[in-house]
């Protein structure tokens, strides 16, 4: 009997029920020694495995989303209103609206053909159209590039480009843990000790996400790493309300606990210990639902593969398999990609698509008169992208009937 399959499913079990129970008990609930052991195991697992060369000297600092750690990022790495931030064009709204909150502006890059990642020559070129610009102030402080589905983009490209023209890095690895790359092709940071590096820790600051449908899950939550301790200590305050000391030291502290002074005007994007206990569970077993997600793809892979109506999507060495991005071959098929989807849920099968470019929403093509033509590979991933479920915990069964599902409905409508 076939049974409808939801697109995504976090693998919560009585270890995470448990680690959820004990803070529901403690009496504390928000951030304390939770958010604090998750921010050292979460450095600990980065060293441990990456190597101390390229992962040394890092700090982790837990926030309540991706999205709050791409905007202590950015704002600790001094972008102001008016300077100029390069993303790609095929991500979540989240990468560009972050440099909004601070008054600057986004300046969108398309992807590498065949990619959904930031194209290295397309950023070198956009770089260069940007030069007039610095005249009236407006100054490229930034890159975002997006570890989409969790491949890990360029960095050596990307960081080149980065350091010649005075940019930081910042990382959007909200796809990408556990996302390891091997020594000599993980880019800058891994040059001198020629150690195994993270996605998510080449750049100057790395942002990952633990939202519910990603790896390894918070429900909500996200963490921020990097390097520099300044940074560090600027986002460390920045978090929580720009108070110089945070609320578990303050609560605990015998000596003048009521005292903190208000040394900067932050925001409230600190991780509650709550959510911070089923994080350590779930980190202590990332490798096995990583694990979970590569056996499911690697089934897809096998009944897509040299099918003339599928295009596989890119892979390489660190995918995370965050997402399964299965591409249509449109020529080869008499129906849109819309309509594809729409026979799959018909069928039971929960799909996305991922992303609808920002050029062509409504507030970016408007501010910043975009237009679809400007950004042709985007466009082109774009319509003819599904992704398929691929969640820990899914059965043989259910990814062999999303794989008969979906060859069933491209036989169907083949030319």
């Amino acid at each position: 009997m076939k049974h409808d399959i939801p697109f995504a499913r976090p693998f919560i079990g009585e270890t995470e029920e448990a680690a959820a129970l004990r803070v529901l008990r403690s009496g504390w609930l928000t951030t304390g020694a939770e958010a604090l052991a998750f921010e050292k195991e979460f450095r600990e697992f980065l060293q441990s495995h990456g190597g101390d060369a390229a992962n040394s000297g890092l700090h982790c600092l837990a926030v309540n989303s991706a999205t709050s750690g791409l905007h202590l990022a950015l704002e600790a790495c001094g972008v102001q209103s008016g300077d100029l931030v390069l993303v790609p064009s095929y991500t979540f709204t989240s990468t560009a609206e972050v440099v909004r909150y601070l008054g600057a502006d986004p300046v969108f890059v398309d992807v590498a053909p065949g990619t959904f990642h930031i194209n290295p020559q397309a950023l070198e070129k956009t770089l260069e159209s940007l030069k007039p610009l610095r005249a009236s102030g407006k100054i490229p402080k930034a890159v975002i590039p997006v570890h989409y589905g969790g491949l890990p983009c360029d960095m050596s490209a990307i960081m080149d480009i980065a350091r010649r023209h005075n940019l930081k890095v910042i990382e959007d690895a909200a796809h990408s843990f556990p996302s390891l790359l091997p020594a000599g092709i993980a880019g800058e940071s891994d040059m001198a000790g020629n150690s195994p590096a993270w996605a998510g820790a080449i750049g100057d600051v790395g942002v990952f996400s633990f939202y519910a449908t990603k790896t390894i899950t918070t429900g909500e939550g996200g963490m921020v790493v990097c390097k520099d301790a300044a940074i560090a200590r600027r986002i460390s305050v920045m978090r929580s309300h720009g108070i110089d000391r945070n609320v578990w030291n303050r609560y605990t502290d015998t000596t003048a606990s009521w005292y903190y002074e208000v040394v900067e005007a932050g925001f409230k994007y600190n991780l509650p210990d709550l959510l911070a206990a089923v994080g350590r569970s779930q980190l202590e077993r990332a490798w096995e639902l990583l694990r979970m997600r590569q056996e499911i793809a690697a089934a897809y892979d096998a009944a897509f593969a040299n099918n003339e109506h599928f295009l596989l999507p890119p892979t390489g060495v660190g995918d995370a398999r965050h997402l399964y991005p299965l591409r249509l071959n449109l020529p080869r098929l008499r129906i849109s990609r819309n309509d594809f989807i729409q026979k799959l849920k018909e069928q039971g099968i929960g799909v996305s698509v991922h992303f609808i470019p920002l050029h062509i929403m409504p507030f970016y093509k408007n501010r910043y008169r975009l237009a679809e033509e400007d950004f042709p590979e985007t466009m082109k991933s774009f319509r003819q992208e599904i992704s398929l479920p691929i969640w820990p915990g899914m059965t043989a069964a259910q990814v062999e009937q999303v794989i008969t599902v979906v060859k069933s409905v491209a036989g169907e409508y083949t030319v």
